[in-house]
């Protein structure tokens, strides 16, 4: 009945064709190659293979092809697995039909329309994220980032090869959410983790 009445709904809408529906995952990925859709939407709770799983495959096999998820789910496990897979759009079916296709359009443009309470999940995730603690090596490098050494020295001064040293300042900036050493260098002095003492021998 839902999908029924969705596709009911998109027929009448002039800028929109539906080009197929499926009752599994399975289905429509077998569907998805004939049909060539611009955008699926997919629920994640289908019979056989999870939508989440669904939504990884169509990504993985038709990745010219935008999903938009339509659900009544918003756990943040299910938000966040989703999220990483690749979706161009998560809904609830709380959505009015006005909404859904206004949110369709914007997909279709390249926008990513999140409803409020996946948006507010996803930026927890991210700052959560963003305050990962960092490792005790990863703190070494991150004071010596802030003295201004750079990657060659940093691995003189802590036996490290220079490729070991670009891995940790990769992590280091990707844990304290900032995007240049510059950034990282003024979390670090504003955190008082630029004290200790230096081995390196000039």
């Amino acid at each position: 009945m839902v999908r029924t009445g969705l596709r009911t709904f998109l027929q009448l809408q002039q800028d929109m064709v539906v080009v197929g529906e499926a009752g599994t995952a399975e289905e429509a990925l077998a569907l998805v190659p004939r049909v060539r859709p611009d955008i699926v939407v997919l629920d994640l709770v289908l019979p056989g293979m999870g939508g989440v799983e669904g939504v990884r495959q169509l990504r993985a096999g038709h990745p010219e092809v935008k999903v938009v998820v339509l659900t009544s789910f918003a756990g943040a496990d299910s938000v966040l697995a989703v999220v990483r897979a690749g979706v161009s759009g998560y809904l609830l079916k709380d959505v009015g039909p006005a909404e859904l296709a206004e949110a369709l359009r914007v997909v279709h443009a390249g926008g990513v329309p999140l409803h409020p309470t996946v948006a507010a999940t996803v930026m927890r995730s991210v700052t959560e994220r963003a305050h990962e603690p960092l490792t005790p090596r990863e703190g070494e490098v991150l004071r010596l980032v802030a003295r201004g050494l750079s990657n060659r020295l940093i691995a003189r001064e802590l036996a490290l090869s220079e490729k070991t040293v670009k891995t940790h300042v990769s992590a280091i900036l990707g844990k304290l959410g900032v995007a240049d050493r510059t950034q990282a260098a003024l979390y670090a002095v504003r955190q008082g983790l630029t004290e200790g003492p230096s081995a390196l021998q000039t």
